[in-house]
């Protein structure tokens, strides 16, 4: 299969803020999909931790307590979020959160990954920023269809989400990688791949 056939789910999460003597969980999840050149919704849900989110996380995604009290569990949204991620590969913007929360189900087999901080910076080695938000601007990637709805906003998981899979298309456009195996996007040696790949297709 080629990447241009290749189906993509991106995951996101927002997180409830980490403390002494707590570890971190998350507040909501979304799960988006990227298939060819076309992003469809999948999952988006606000998820009931067992503390309460911390005020820097509050500041940072603007969810509160009160809008998590009828929010299903974690585990609660296992039925949802494995055919949602089944068969397809994982993409997420920087994914250690991604993988340390989806820990919580051990035995799921997610993948292969494709995480696109990492595949943003082989392809482009001297951007001055990697935040998602930073390198969507950069890329001039703002005006974006997906990304001019209304209810855009960072830091939000259905949001972010799709922002990951705006720039996977980006870069699987620009490299011209359609044709090419998937298993590209997760190799080991990145760098040099796409360094080789720019010389060789002189992009911009």
């Amino acid at each position: 299969m080629r990447i241009g056939q290749t189906r993509f789910a991106a995951i996101d999460f927002e997180s409830a803020g980490s403390a002494p003597s707590r570890a971190d969980e998350p507040v909501q999840i979304a799960i988006v999909h990227l298939t060819g050149t076309v992003i469809t919704d999948g999952l988006c849900s606000y998820v009931r931790p067992e503390s309460e989110v911390t005020w820097a996380a509050r500041k940072v995604h603007g969810i509160t307590d009160a809008m998590l009290e009828d929010a299903p569990r974690f585990r609660d949204l296992w039925p949802q979020i494995k055919p949602a991620m089944e068969g397809c590969w994982i993409v997420a913007h920087g994914a250690a959160t991604e993988k340390r929360f989806l820990r919580t189900f051990p035995f799921h087999a997610f993948g292969p990954w494709v995480d696109t901080l990492h595949l943003s910076r082989a392809v482009y080695p001297d951007l001055p920023s990697y935040s998602l938000g930073a390198v969507i601007k950069s890329l001039g990637l703002e005006s974006e269809k997906e990304i001019q709805t209304a209810n855009f906003r960072w830091h939000d998981a259905r949001c972010d989400a799709i922002a990951s899979l705006v720039l996977l298309r980006k870069l699987i456009a620009v490299c011209r990688l359609e044709e090419t195996e998937p298993d590209v996007l997760g190799r080991a040696g990145l760098d040099m791949y796409f360094t080789n790949r720019r010389e060789k297709l002189r992009w911009k």
